[in-house]
């Protein structure tokens, strides 16, 4: 055959595929789209998830609604979400608790890093490390100090083991060489109640829980345990500022969709994703429920899955956390 015809076949099915691809990706999505989150309704994820949910709805014409799949730290929702089509009509609003139970459970029957395809980081959930003024220290470096001189001597609350407040607190201790003692509780409520009376010395907790009390003088802040300030209250140190470089720990949400979602529906739910974040709408609705908006490429929302679930591990292993 000429090699003139062979070159103008090549470009037709060039052309064709192309075709084929812009076609496949105009399409999308067909039906509706379920986002499902670990947790019940009225939890931290319902904001986000809505807010993204109207934003995909409005520029992709297809209703995308909420699923909630609460259960074993979100666990049940992420083995429900990897064994889905991928086809882009089921996506997973995951959080920081999925790396951590990634990093202490041996039965898990999903893997966060090989079952998905990651698509935004999304929001972002500043905890604050508060203590009651009986304490008597005012900054990071004064708690080391005092920690040091007492040896598990001083308590932390947190939400629960395993949480991201929990690690927070043995992070400091893996960090600054020192012996926080950890007390668990059911959640933030339960600890905030004893941090204000006094009945332990200092708490790790989402910062819209406790600014109030930092506002009225009845806890003083100390710092923010991610890298970047909070929004809530951008006068508040990060740990890193206060004294701890390269501290980094906190509760996140990104969305994810099953392993083998085509490249295309994942690059273009990330463009809207990415826009919506950027809308002043989202963003004073985000920071109204003390949420800090985010943003990221997939390649930067993988590499942020694989760093969180490489570091946890070894907070976990510090903590003597089994796996």
């Amino acid at each position: 055959m000429p090699k003139h015809v062979l070159a103008l076949a090549a470009l037709v099915a060039t052309a064709l595929l192309s075709a084929s691809l812009a076609r496949a990706q105009s399409d999308y999505p067909t039906r509706p789209v379920r986002i499902v989150i670990g947790f019940g309704a009225g939890a931290v994820a319902d904001t986000p998830a809505r807010l993204l949910a109207q934003k995909f709805s409005q520029a992709l014409g297809q209703q995308f609604v909420i699923e909630n799949r609460p259960g074993a730290g979100s666990n049940i929702a992420a083995e429900y979400v990897a064994r889905a089509q991928p086809d882009g009509s089921m996506l997973f609003m995951a959080t920081s608790a999925n790396t951590i139970n990634a990093t202490i459970s041996s039965n898990l029957s999903y893997d966060i890093i090989k079952d998905f395809a990651p698509i935004a980081l999304i929001c972002s959930v500043p905890n604050m490390l508060v203590v009651h003024p009986s304490l008597g220290v005012d900054s990071l470096q004064q708690l080391i100090a005092l920690a040091r001189s007492k040896p598990e001597q001083i308590h932390f609350g947190s939400s629960g083991t395993a949480t991201t407040t929990h690690l927070a607190g043995e992070l400091i201790n893996v960090m600054a060489g020192v012996k926080l003692v950890h007390v668990p509780y059911p959640g933030s409520a339960q600890a905030l109640s004893d941090v204000l009376t006094g009945r332990i010395p200092l708490l790790f907790a989402p910062a819209s829980a406790v600014i109030q009390h930092v506002e009225k003088g009845q806890l003083k802040a100390i710092a923010v345990t991610q890298l970047t300030r909070a929004g809530i209250a951008p006068e508040v140190p990060t740990m890193a500022e206060a004294g701890l470089p390269g501290y980094d720990i906190g509760l996140w949400f990104g969305l994810l969709a099953p392993a083998g979602t085509p490249r295309d529906v994942v690059d273009r739910l990330a463009r809207i994703a990415n826009d919506a974040l950027k809308a002043d709408d989202v963003s004073r609705a985000l920071r109204a429920q003390g949420l800090d908006p985010l943003g990221s490429s997939p390649d930067q929302f993988a590499r942020h899955i694989v760093s969180e679930v490489h570091k946890g591990a070894s907070v976990a292993q510090a903590a003597g956390l089994k796996k």
